[in-house]
């Protein structure tokens, strides 16, 4: 899809999608709950659907009653081979949990997925008692179990998601296991795994960071789980609104029961200059006079892009701390921001470990998503406040925020679709 969005005053509230984060860990928890769960809100984005899909090929089954999703438990798989879309935690979370498995399986994917590295598992599955070979670091993936667990390092320097798999399979293991991690990141995801976890009924010690002892032969219970709005997804709008904003513009839906890593956008926003009110619906924002700002992103990378775009309407130029956590997301975000961003006249440096966003006159452009639903949203933020933008493979947004253009759309927003 190729749409063209331009500037446009944006006014009135959006209700944002709910949080792929937790709809991906809770559909994983109930998969291993022998019973019925029950998500309330269930989040509805091209990587939960993914998901929904994932656990029905391992054996549960899921039905919609009164908008809640209802799942019934219990790990029988129908075929020797899972299939992953697009999803890189999907990947990373299921790969540990299908190696409680004694039966082999594949894991597939498609897309930008066949090129994320999860390597770690060739390294990790063994020392546990399951068996891994990839594809020279990447899909596709033969796991053979049975995961038994024992104590292991793990590098936590790529991402966070190889210690969800773990966490969420280890305690279904015969042994108990200690996890020594180094150089976590994405901290606040880990807190959303474990704060999941609780809710299954299962018990996870930690030290910090850096040790998890878990105990195993534990037993997921059946729970029901409200999937809060997405502040990945509410990024994008904030930061729409920081910049085109009137003084009645609205963001709702958000919780506050689970941690997610991008409600820190909140400090961004604030360190920008934006005016920020919390109501009882929601968290309303207005345009105002953005200033430079500077921002650690390394433990909510996904927050890149859309900051990016608010910084090209600073007075003053802008860093943000963190981009080594950009390579190996759908695109590789920092090239990705570079070069689309350059095409509508924005000088973007990238020093080091930090990316400097040069304020400027966004010139009329076209730009490319490079698939990748976080670039696509960052070039309708430049179009909306600064120049016509036209966005080539726009419905990459699919994959976290399939409403996204149309929630643009109500709030003002003139789009064109061609």
């Amino acid at each position: 899809m190729k749409l063209t969005v331009y500037p446009s005053p944006l006014e009135g509230s959006v209700t944002v999608p709910g949080s792929k984060s937790i709809m991906q860990r809770a559909l994983a928890a109930a998969l291993l709950a022998d019973g019925t769960s029950i998500i309330h809100q269930p989040a509805s984005s091209e990587d939960c659907l993914n998901i929904g899909a994932v656990i029905e090929q391992l054996g549960a089954k899921t039905e919609l009653v009164d908008g809640a999703l209802h799942v019934h438990g219990g790990m029988k798989p129908l075929q020797d081979y899972v299939h992953m879309g697009e999803s890189g935690l999907g990947t990373r979370m299921f790969t540990p949990i299908i190696a409680l498995l004694s039966t082999p399986m594949t894991i597939v994917g498609e897309g930008s997925l066949m090129d994320r590295p999860m390597g770690q598992f060739d390294t990790l599955l063994p020392a546990l008692g399951a068996q891994c070979k990839s594809n020279d670091g990447k899909l596709p993936l033969e796991v053979v179990g049975v995961l038994k667990g024992g104590e292991i390092e793990v590098d936590g320097s790529m991402s966070s998601q190889f210690l969800t798999g773990l966490l969420m399979a280890l305690p279904l293991a015969e042994n108990d296991s200690i996890l020594h991690v180094k150089d976590l990141k994405s901290t606040p995801y880990i807190d959303l795994t474990l704060e999941i976890l609780e809710v299954f009924g299962i018990d996870i010690e930690r030290e910090e960071y850096h040790t998890f002892k878990i105990r195993g032969k534990q037993t997921y219970q059946p729970s029901e789980i409200t999937v809060e709005g997405d502040w990945s997804a509410a990024a994008a709008i904030f930061t729409a609104g920081a910049v085109a904003g009137g003084n009645k513009f609205a963001v709702e839906g958000l919780g506050t029961q689970f941690t997610q890593a991008d409600e820190s956008v909140k400090g961004a926003l604030l360190f920008a200059g934006a005016r920020l009110m919390n109501t009882d619906e929601g968290l309303h924002i207005h345009s105002h006079r953005l200033r430079g700002f500077e921002f650690n992103a390394s433990d909510c990378p996904d927050l890149f892009p859309v900051l990016a775009a608010m910084a090209v309407f600073a007075k003053k130029p802008s860093t943000i701390h963190g981009i080594h956590r950009l390579t190996h997301k759908e695109s590789n975000r920092a090239l990705a921001i570079q070069e689309e961003f350059g095409k509508a006249g924005i000088q973007v440096e990238l020093v080091e470990d930090k990316m400097i966003i040069h304020p400027g006159k966004v010139q009329k452009a076209t730009l490319h998503s490079h698939h990748d639903h976080r670039i696509a949203m960052a070039a309708a933020i430049l179009g909306l406040a600064g120049a016509p933008i036209t966005i080539e493979d726009a419905d990459a947004v699919g994959k976290s925020y399939p409403d996204f253009f149309a929630d643009l759309s109500d709030l003002g927003a003139e789009i064109d679709v061609h």
